[in-house]
């Protein structure tokens, strides 16, 4: 079977059946207050494409824009938002982002996970206090670029600080609480954009400004928080990172795991170049997989777009200003419905079941809302109000697939296949194509529906095709398999099987240099 291979996740792992946890108290405060991490990806994802739909913001800053809105405000218009500059505003700050991961993944590997989320969230308050005063273009931007540079370094720290944080069983439920918190920051922006947007003139200040709240959340939790064990192994401090192990697991028997996380911290000091590293042919699963294949496909399922623009968007569909905040405030619930259906789910049916149940239906999404907008839009009339409902239902419908799929499996997957030598190496290179694709999603966007119009969406649904088919072909079951013995899937699967033969998969450190 051209997918088969992949087998129990269990099957041929050394010491899995030895380890042992509980489900502590102390492991449910360190991921609730790790994972807060997320809100600040996720309220800026929520924040941005607000304000850039708000009258006083335009007025201001893109006076052009806000002129031809006026012109067209409640007909239907493909190119109503079409403006470079004012895309960039929004993809200034994943530019920024993918180029800050580099220097983040120094910093987590060699200062630990902890000191990546403390030097993201000053990063990321510093940018939200400029946002908030910017009184030209330039200071717009470069308060942007400083939140892009905190996002890069707790986009890079957080997913793993979960995963190392979690046992295996419920590793994905725990790693999800990151999407889940991106999720709360998309819908807590968007309420706030909502009430804001009636507080003339100065209301996207307080949006932007509001940006400071997780920032001092992360803060706090980057002080107060323990170090994760395999961190602290990897540093050399093997009894501080045993205490940590036997507190997290609830547990003084962490003998066999902690074996584990001493043997991948032998095979990570033998590594000089990391990146390098990441590019032998034993690590080409991961690579091929984890740093290019799903962060980039993550961004092009459309999701972002529409996370970006929704209120853009909707008042493209011609939904009233406020109409449209409140249509993008019931999208992303059905972002963060999607996250506690994963997280609730993930771990008994598996990442590949919800990668290709969902994208199976995000296709179909898609398709419908191409063949209706095709029909009915982009003439210059009033949008009929019952198929406005229909349009943002199956748009919602879209949210609910990625976000128990795509969106919260294109962090979890990644975080937790890479072996130790190559952990911040490798989140370093999912995060920097991540932020590659959004950035170009985020300005490619608005003139892409300008020029393609309906045809976009066909686009995006193709391209779910081709994930759907990168899933099911090259990529293993995961699911409750030791984060430092997942690499032994890897020699079990149909294809990598051939790739990683003869090249030294066991952690010798040999061939790890």
């Amino acid at each position: 079977m051209a997918g088969g291979g992949f087998g129990d996740s269990g099957e041929n792992l050394k010491r899995a059946h030895l380890y042992e946890y509980r489900i502590t108290g102390y492991f449910i405060f360190t991921c609730v207050i790790g994972a807060l991490g997320g809100s600040l990806f996720g309220y800026d994802l929520g924040v941005s494409g607000g304000v850039t739909s708000m009258d006083d913001f335009l007025k201001e800053f893109f006076p052009d824009v806000y002129t031809r809105k006026q012109a067209h405000l409640h007909e239907t218009d493909y190119c109503k938002y079409d403006n470079q500059l004012l895309t960039l505003f929004t993809s200034s700050l994943y530019f920024s982002a993918l180029l800050s991961t580099f220097a983040a993944s120094h910093v987590t590997r060699t200062r630990g996970r902890k000191a990546s989320i403390v030097v993201g969230s000053i990063s990321f308050f510093l940018g939200a206090i400029l946002n908030a005063g910017a009184v030209n273009i330039v200071m717009l931007i470069f308060g942007r670029i400083l939140l892009g540079f905190g996002i890069g370094f707790g986009n890079q720290a957080v997913p793993l600080y979960l995963s190392e944080m979690a046992p295996a069983k419920v590793r994905g439920a725990a790693n999800q609480l990151f999407q889940l918190t991106t999720c709360l920051g998309i819908l807590v922006a968007n309420l706030i954009n909502y009430g804001t947007e009636r507080l003339h003139p100065w209301g996207w200040r307080l949006s932007l400004g509001l940006a400071t709240v997780p920032a001092v959340l992360m803060f706090i939790g980057g002080i107060i928080l323990p170090e994760t064990p395999n961190s602290l192994v990897e540093q050399g401090r093997y009894e501080e990172g045993r205490k940590v192990l036997e507190k997290v697991r609830g547990t003084t028997n962490v003998g066999a795991e902690f074996d584990d996380l001493r043997e991948a911290s032998e095979a990570a000091r033998a590594v000089t170049h990391p990146f390098r590293n990441l590019m032998m042919r034993k690590n080409r699963p991961q690579l091929v997989i984890g740093a290019i294949g799903i962060p980039a496909f993550q961004q092009l399922t459309g999701m972002n777009s529409i996370l970006f623009y929704a209120p853009v968007m909707f008042q493209s569909l011609g939904f009233g200003s406020a109409a449209a905040l409140y249509s993008s405030v019931i999208t992303s619930v059905a972002l963060c419905l999607g996250a506690l259906i994963s997280m609730g789910l993930v771990d008994k049916f598996g990442r590949r079941a919800f990668f290709l149940e969902a994208g199976a239906e995000m296709i179909c999404y898609m398709i419908i809302v191409a063949a209706t907008l095709a029909a009915k839009f982009g003439q210059g009339a009033m949008l009929p109000k019952g198929l406005g409902i229909f349009l943002v239902i199956v748009i919602c419908l879209f949210v609910l697939a990625y976000g128990r799929s795509w969106g919260p499996l294109g962090w979890l997957v990644p975080s937790e296949i890479f072996p130790l030598e190559t952990r911040s190496a490798g989140q370093s290179m999912v995060v920097c194509v991540n932020m590659v694709f959004t950035a170009l999603i985020a300005q490619c966007f608005l003139v892409s529906l300008c020029h393609l119009q309906y045809g976009i969406f066909l686009l995006f649904g193709g391209l779910v095709v081709i994930m759907s088919a990168f899933v099911y072909f090259l990529l293993p079951e995961t699911k409750q398999v030791p984060i430092e013995e997942v690499y032994l899937l890897w020699e079990n699967h149909w294809f990598w099987k051939k790739i990683v033969a003869g090249e030294g998969t066991e952690r010798d450190g040999k061939s790890a240099v």
